[in-house]
């Protein structure tokens, strides 16, 4: 066997990532927790009522009898205090504020389906609520909907050491979960920024995508079974079979329904092996040109280890060592990019990552960057990518747009934007999922303003319905995007959607006015 001939790194991938923490911010823990943007004296959220143009629908009232009855189906679980209702009332990004009277924080399956029961034979709106991570405003009441809160739902039913399924109850925590099975040697297929809060059923329910999407695909095609109620019937579809040919396959009808068609109260879903060797390079591209060749030439040269490609623009940098203290480990750049592999040889993926990086380098892709192997700077490298949404929230009002472009078009609504909007935005960013086409376009701004958000829609969606796009690639519909879902869907298939929602929800109490068009 020939011996292994030693690595020889250029100096600028040998230079690490500052140790000392005044130099990269913070430790990073769990990311993107409920309310972290908020501080002391944070103006209180309007009335979502007050603010949209939307009418409740003719739904029933909570009634002391009804609060009689949901006392006796979870004991200890019902919620009525004012106080205790302002945070599940309100959006994560505190745009969006319901007036739910009534939490309800069951912990079985059994309990769900009688709520839902007695909910469907009342006529009482359910609004199913998780970690209440969203950006579309799908997990909060639009009125007065008993918020159904998963978070007691908590408990890990069954692991497979062998084949790596997993079984668990919807309001277990994706950063929790992660940690569960990385003990046993195996990964989650789903990380996301917000996983210290998140639940794994409210993933599953808006088909949320995230950094691993590019390596292990969507949750249409990891989640193998799902248990789900509607009005009270429990509907078992919860096989831990990886192939199972029999009909149609139903529990993809709820994956991405947002609970308007049933709530999530088991998930069934493969986890990959944990790899056995992971690094991450953060880099600096001269141009969006270069960030694409860059992304074109990586998947050539790494291949099978390849597991992440974000990119993020200047002002994204900016704003994270402006209001978060992360410093960029490498020089300033119109254009940045973090790229992860993972495979089970250190060896063999160190050298094809070097010989990646020695490339983009000599060929004038890349102008500096740096490297992490050990877990500590993987993290911290992470972290300038996953906290930019916590940045923008401390910038001002946020506009946030998540769209599925063509990724040689992905940037070009930047620069239109930016434009557009002139001195009237404070910044107009880009970031995202390079490998997936999937662009995050943010715009903040002082405060909320009906001007620019006439400047901003349906212009956005017009954009980006002109190149074939999708209004959203993974944040889902919920409130926000319901009446825009036709810059993306025909009407023949629109229509289809209101039948399916009048099939399994016929008296509409399932997390009314989202997902769908108010009028179809």
């Amino acid at each position: 066997m020939l011996p292994r001939r030693p690595l020889a790194w250029p100096a600028w991938l040998l230079r690490g990532a500052p140790g000392a923490a005044g130099s990269w911010g913070r430790p990073v823990g769990p990311l993107a927790r409920r309310g972290c943007c908020s501080a002391p004296g944070t103006p209180e959220v309007p009335l979502t009522r007050e603010r949209y143009p939307v009418r409740r629908l003719p739904f029933s009232t909570v009634s002391k009898q009804d609060l009689a009855a949901f006392e006796r189906i979870v004991p200890g679980g019902v919620v009525t205090d004012p106080e205790a209702l302002q945070a599940p009332n309100v959006d994560w990004l505190r745009t969006l504020r319901g007036c739910s009277k009534v939490l309800l924080r069951p912990r079985t399956s059994e309990e769900v389906s009688h709520i839902l029961r007695h909910c469907h034979e009342r006529n009482l709106a359910v609004n199913p609520q998780g970690g209440n991570t969203g950006m579309v405003g799908g997990s909060v009441p639009v009125f007065d909907e008993i918020i159904l809160s998963t978070a007691r739902m908590n408990r890990v039913l069954s692991f497979h050491s062998v084949s790596g399924i997993l079984v668990c109850q919807a309001g277990c925590v994706l950063e929790e979960l992660s940690r569960y099975v990385e003990e046993r040697d195996f990964i989650m297929p789903l990380d996301l920024g917000a996983k210290g809060s998140c639940h794994i059923g409210g993933n599953v329910a808006t088909n949320a995508g995230g950094l691993r999407f590019l390596r292990y695909g969507s949750l249409h095609g990891t989640v193998l079974g799902l248990e789900v109620l509607a009005d009270g019937t429990v509907l078992d579809c919860l096989t831990s079979l990886r192939k199972d040919n029999t009909g149609y396959d139903l529990k993809q009808l709820f994956i991405g329904s947002e609970g308007t068609l049933g709530i999530i109260t088991t998930v069934s879903i493969l986890c990959p092996p944990k790899p056995r060797a992971v690094n991450v390079a953060f880099l600096g591209c001269p141009g969006f040109a270069e960030v694409l060749q860059t992304f074109s030439t990586c998947k050539g040269m790494l291949g099978e280890i390849l597991s992440a490609f974000e990119f993020m623009d200047a002002v994204c940098m900016q704003l994270v060592g402006r209001h978060l203290h992360l410093a960029s480990p490498v020089q300033e750049s119109p254009f940045y990019v973090l790229i992860e592999t993972s495979g089970s040889n250190a060896g063999h993926d160190a050298e094809k990552l070097g010989h990646f990086l020695e490339h983009a380098l000599g060929s004038g892709l890349v102008t500096d960057g740096t490297m992490a192997t050990d877990q500590r700077k993987v993290k911290m490298l992470w972290a300038l990518r996953e906290r930019i949404t916590e940045a923008l929230s401390r910038d001002g009002y946020v506009y946030k747009y998540d769209l599925s472009l063509p990724v040689e078009r992905l940037y070009d609504i930047v620069t239109d934007l930016r434009a557009r909007l002139g001195p009237h935005a404070k910044h107009v960013v880009g970031y995202g999922h390079l490998g997936d086409g999937n662009l995050h376009l943010n715009v903040t701004a002082e405060a909320f303003s009906p001007s620019l958000l006439a400047a901003l829609e349906p212009h956005v969606y017009e954009w980006t319905a002109g190149q074939q796009g999708s209004v959203s690639a993974e944040h889902g519909v919920g409130f926000r995007k319901r009446d825009v879902l036709g810059y993306s869907k025909p009407p023949g298939a629109l229509q289809l959607m209101q039948q399916l929602k009048a099939l399994l929800d016929p008296k509409g109490i399932l997390n009314p006015y989202k997902t769908l068009p108010s009028q179809a």
